[in-house]
């Protein structure tokens, strides 16, 4: 399950405003809002679903451990940010 902090964290490696990842993910900004407010808002488990899977096609991982959670952004071939 992606949490609201992962969702900011991975807009900000991808460079991405809140209006394009609700576009990439195909949900409404109040969506995206409510999923990314720390609010205790309810939020659909699709919308979490759907937000996950476009930042995971963009090439993020959110990872997930005991300690906590974070977000990794994979290198992309043709990359212009990957560090030789």
């Amino acid at each position: 399950m992606i949490t609201a902090r992962q969702s900011r964290a991975a807009r900000a490696l991808l460079g991405w405003t809140q209006e394009t990842l609700a576009d990439k993910a195909q949900v409404s900004l109040t969506a995206l809002k409510r999923l990314e407010s720390e609010s205790g808002l309810e939020v659909y488990e699709s919308t979490r679903d759907q937000v996950r899977r476009a930042l995971e096609s963009a090439g993020v991982v959110l990872l997930s451990t005991e300690k906590g959670e974070g977000v990794l952004r994979l290198h992309q071939p043709g990359d212009r940010s990957a560090r030789p």
